[in-house]
């Protein structure tokens, strides 16, 4: 990752972080950094893929990934996930896996998801490879948002910020 690209990222994350704080701290308890209580839900989202921000601007990777996905909240900390985008390789990807989220800043759910991706040429020859990734996540009534922190890995997968806005389709 370059200097601007780490300087860029950096300012995304103050930034984002400095958003939350003016959100205002949890109302029943006054924390603005707080563990998430777990409790059942059943919420289904879905999205039209990504837009991603690459760190290594001089590659000349596709920042726009749309698609298709699905997200299963099952739980206040934890929801499943499947779909299907066009990546930064210009290629289709395929992808299922689990957030796991139990803190929050603010309204913000912070985590991981955890799971695993297909469809990288220069990654196992296109197949499928696990991977963890840093999740921001927040939703308001039926819309919502995900911000994903991809992680470059050698010179096979390229490191981006990454959005993905979602609807709620039923609960």
């Amino acid at each position: 990752m370059t200097s601007s690209a780490t300087l860029s990222a950096a300012r995304f994350g103050a930034l984002l972080l400095l958003a939350t704080a003016a959100c205002g701290a949890r109302a029943d308890s006054g924390e603005l950094f707080h563990t998430v209580e777990s409790k059942p839900l059943s919420e289904v989202w879905l999205n039209a893929g990504f837009y991603s921000y690459h760190f290594q601007r001089d590659k000349n990777l596709n920042n726009s990934n749309p698609g298709i996905g699905v997200e299963y909240r099952f739980s206040s900390v934890a929801s499943a996930t499947a779909g299907r985008f066009y990546n930064s390789d210009r290629a289709y990807s395929n992808y299922a896996g689990v957030y796991y989220q139990p803190f929050a800043v603010g309204p913000v759910r912070v985590g991981v998801v955890a799971g695993a991706f297909s469809g990288y040429p220069k990654m196992h020859d296109g197949g499928w490879f696990p991977a963890v990734v840093p999740m921001l996540s927040f939703e308001y009534q039926r819309v919502g948002v995900n911000v994903a922190l991809v992680p470059s890995y050698k010179d096979r997968l390229y490191g981006a910020l990454s959005v993905q806005c979602k609807v709620k389709a039923w609960e």
